[in-house]
């Protein structure tokens, strides 16, 4: 009788301390973002949505509001001149977020100039921020390295970028990489890795030009590649040379990049991103 009463109240006791003990608060997450057209918007709204996050806007004063060639010497007289664009006070406090996503166009290899102008106003020390981010070809890297100078005691988690050609794969992608990091409960695809370099074959220098036809910002030759099998079909990484565009003849040519092409069963390939 003496054992079951001390069984019955360790019990008890066990109970007790289980409830007392304090929940753990999820995160608060805050999305933030510039959008010039729509693209980055749009991924803006489905990652709020999909975290019941706040969202708000980065709104310049003076308004991008041109066509592509005005925006791009606009950029390119700002970028001379050493200034960043004013922007609207935002209406949330930063602070009380743990968690912030931040979101913008990769203009020059880098965030556009009013998300430039908003770190260089906050202070995100101690917070966790993912980058997002939309882009012709690529930028995504380049910009996550530029944010962690300007926010060096920041924590920089890894974040996601889309072409603006791809904007239909957002969705799917975006709930694999919201799962993938751990916002999101829920199984995900981990690819393999890459398999090793190797010279490009005729067929593979054929899949990486048809990827890359049509795009006038890339003038590149397939130099050698790696490929993974994922589920919707092949993943290729092709190093290649960059080459002279033909808009710019004199504009020296960088050095070697990578470029990620997908060929999905029976599709035509696409390149998903740069990394120059």
């Amino acid at each position: 009788m003496k054992i079951m009463k001390l069984m019955t109240g360790l019990a008890v006791a066990a109970m007790v301390g289980t409830s007392c003990s304090p929940k753990k608060e999820a995160p608060k997450v805050l999305v933030l973002y510039y959008s010039q057209t729509s693209n980055t918007r749009g991924v803006a709204q489905e990652i709020a949505t999909r975290l019941n996050a706040d969202i708000e806007e980065i709104v310049p004063v003076q308004a991008y509001d041109g066509d592509f060639q005005a925006t791009i010497d606009r950029c390119m007289k700002d970028r001379e001149q050493g200034v960043t664009p004013e922007i609207k006070p935002l209406g949330t406090d930063v602070t009380a977020y743990d968690v912030i996503f931040i979101g913008y166009p990769v203009w020059f290899g880098t965030f556009a100039p009013p998300v430039a102008t908003f770190l260089d106003q906050v202070d995100l020390s101690g917070k966790k921020v993912v980058p997002f981010c939309t882009f012709g070809s690529g930028g995504l890297e380049s910009s996550t390295k530029d944010l962690a100078t300007k926010q060096p005691r920041a924590e920089i988690l890894p974040g996601y970028g889309v072409r603006a050609a791809r904007m239909a794969a957002v969705p799917k992608e975006l709930d694999n990489f919201l799962k993938a990091s751990g916002f999101v409960e829920g199984e995900y695809v981990q690819p393999e890795p890459f398999g090793d370099q190797h010279p490009v074959s005729d067929d593979e220098t054929a899949i990486f030009d048809a990827a890359v036809d049509g795009y006038p910002m890339l003038n590149a030759k397939a130099m050698s590649v790696a490929s993974r099998t994922i589920p919707e079909g092949t993943e290729y990484l092709f190093t290649a040379k960059d080459l002279p565009r033909e808009d710019s003849p004199k504009m020296p040519p960088a050095s070697d990049i990578q470029v990620y092409v997908t060929v999905e069963n029976g599709q035509t390939p696409v390149f998903t991103r740069v990394v120059r």
